[in-house]
């Protein structure tokens, strides 16, 4: 079962709009319409400034005491994502 059909079809315009705003934020020339003379690695931009503006990269960072050597610290970093 392939499910290639808008939840919200209503959104197509802002999403358009998104797209074209998230382009130009990674220097990529879309067009409105067929843009088969893009590279892969152009359309990939936008598609990742795009997942990148929606649901941004948090970063926690704290200190660890070891478990296993007396008076040894480290930095623990982590970096997620919100995805609802």
């Amino acid at each position: 079962m392939t499910r290639n059909k808008k939840l919200v079809p209503e959104a197509k315009a802002a999403l358009d709009k998104f797209k074209m705003e998230c382009a130009s934020e990674v220097g990529v020339n879309l067009k409105n319409g067929y843009n088969g003379d893009l590279t892969a690695k152009e359309n990939g931009s936008v598609g990742g400034q795009m997942v990148n503006d929606i649901c941004p990269v948090r970063t926690m960072e704290f200190s660890r005491k070891c478990r296993t050597v007396k008076g040894y610290e480290t930095r623990v970093k982590y970096d997620f994502r919100i995805v609802v």
